[in-house]
């Protein structure tokens, strides 16, 4: 259960070396690797487990049984997955895959943290604000992809997804954690519709963009 100083773990925030040291003496963690792609959670399963990502990101999906998926959320380094499942009891709704190679994830059991026995341990008030925190969070990035995916046309999913991540990122230049396939899945889109819309909006002045890179043109 490695902090570090450049990917801090949310759930972790504000506790002290003997705090954690006193979660891994209850058991409550383990760490997993998963390769790129690799399917970490499926439609369906009960979980008692939150899921961190100590490295890498995974993608929240959406996949029906003919194949279509959409990418509903991305989870990066420090943050968590599967939160709202693990505490509710009720079956998976979406898959989680690893959406980088080589990822750390540390499980934690809900099941032995939430015993009777450790609510007046010192680390319980803070494990509980972080987790609520997390899920005010979750709600804005799931709120954020309904904004997204509300536009009608290719471009205007485009533009809204863009002006948030230029907002987000507190310049008009900004990577995205997406490459062209995911962002199409994020967005509800063809990913050549979308590719071609991309080269639109740059012939038209209004992006510049080489892979995952993006500058948004004549903004002021």
């Amino acid at each position: 259960m490695e902090k570090t100083a450049s990917t801090p773990i949310q759930l972790f925030r504000g506790m002290t070396a003997d705090e954690l040291a006193a979660l891994r003496a209850a058991h409550c963690t383990r760490v997993q690797r998963y390769d790129k792609n690799a399917l970490i959670y499926h439609a369906g399963r009960v979980v008692h487990e939150i899921g961190i990502v100590q490295s890498g990101s995974v993608n929240v999906e959406s996949n029906d049984l003919w194949g279509n998926k959409s990418i509903l959320s991305h989870v990066e380094a420090g943050q968590a997955f599967a939160e709202t499942y693990a505490l509710c009891g009720e079956p998976l709704m979406v898959d989680v895959a690893a959406a980088e190679p080589c990822e750390i994830i540390l499980w934690l059991d809900l099941v032995p943290m939430l015993q009777q026995q450790n609510t007046a341990a010192s680390w319980y008030p803070k494990f509980l604000h972080n987790l609520l925190l997390l899920s005010m969070q979750k709600n804005l990035a799931l709120s954020q992809r309904i904004r997204c995916t509300t536009p009608k046309s290719t471009r205007g999913r485009l533009l809204t997804y863009l002006s948030a991540q230029a907002v987000r990122a507190g310049s008009t230049h900004f990577s995205i954690p997406f490459d062209r396939q995911q962002l199409a899945d994020y967005l509800n889109l063809d990913r050549s519709a979308l590719s071609k819309e991309l080269g639109k909006m740059r012939d038209d002045g209004l992006i510049r963009c080489r892979k995952n890179e993006f500058e948004l043109c004549g903004t002021e």
